[in-house]
């Protein structure tokens, strides 16, 4: 798979670093000069150019990409990034990057992203993920299928603990994607049982999320 990645900064070198240990090939771009430092990246190709001018874009041959990511630290330049990608090159899968929570609702399908990760809310997320027994926790937005990925840890007076997967009478629109279980994750099987402090791992839309943490708290 090859990916283009918008921003040479430390998000965007990360990404790079875990993609290529995993396989793929990486595109770093970059504006400032200042910031291109392919040594340390050595095995991702670097380019310097400006993600929102479609010059730039086409000399990077990204129409030749399979998935962009916008992760520069502004979001203006996320979005036109993103939609120059989905709009002038038919990327497939364009990922983008949130960093200023009070933008977060411009980073839809209509701006080409896929999937927004909220830095801000990623962060909310993890902290109520650590502390939150008994709740829903909303941890991503899945844009273009219009479903969030949640966690909810069973507290003991779950009514579904010690008992199967498929006795848990689930809404439409929801599916028990894994489960965490000390340091091991399962994937879940209709016979698998569920225990106190399972982290319960669910893909749903916002229209049914009420409902599942009525199932699975009793609330």
């Amino acid at each position: 798979m090859r990916v283009a990645i918008g921003g040479a900064g430390n998000v965007g070198r990360s990404i790079a670093q875990e993609l290529i240990e995993k396989g793929h090939t990486v595109l770093l771009i970059e504006r400032e000069p200042s910031a291109l430092r392919p040594e340390w990246v050595p095995t991702a190709e670097w380019i310097l150019a400006d993600c929102c001018e479609v010059a730039s874009l086409q000399e990077a041959d990204l129409a030749s990409c399979d998935v962009v990511v916008a992760a520069t630290g502004d979001d203006k330049v996320n979005l036109v990034l993103s939609l120059l990608a989905k709009t002038e090159f038919a990327v497939p899968r364009v990922v983008a990057r949130v960093n200023r929570a009070e933008n977060e609702w411009l980073f839809t399908e209509q701006w080409g992203v896929d999937v927004a990760v909220s830095m801000p809310r990623l962060m909310v997320a993890l902290v109520e993920e650590a502390v939150s027994v008994g709740d829903l926790v909303r941890l991503m937005t899945f844009r273009q299928a219009q479903a969030n990925l949640v966690e909810i840890t069973l507290p003991e007076t779950a009514p579904y603990v010690g008992r199967t997967v498929r006795e848990v009478p689930l809404p439409r629109d929801s599916a028990l994607v894994a489960i965490l279980r000390g340091k091991r994750v399962v994937a879940p099987t209709p016979a698998d049982s569920l225990e106190p402090g399972d982290e319960l791992i669910f893909v749903c839309t916002a229209e049914v999320e009420d409902e599942v943490r009525s199932v699975i708290l009793g609330h």
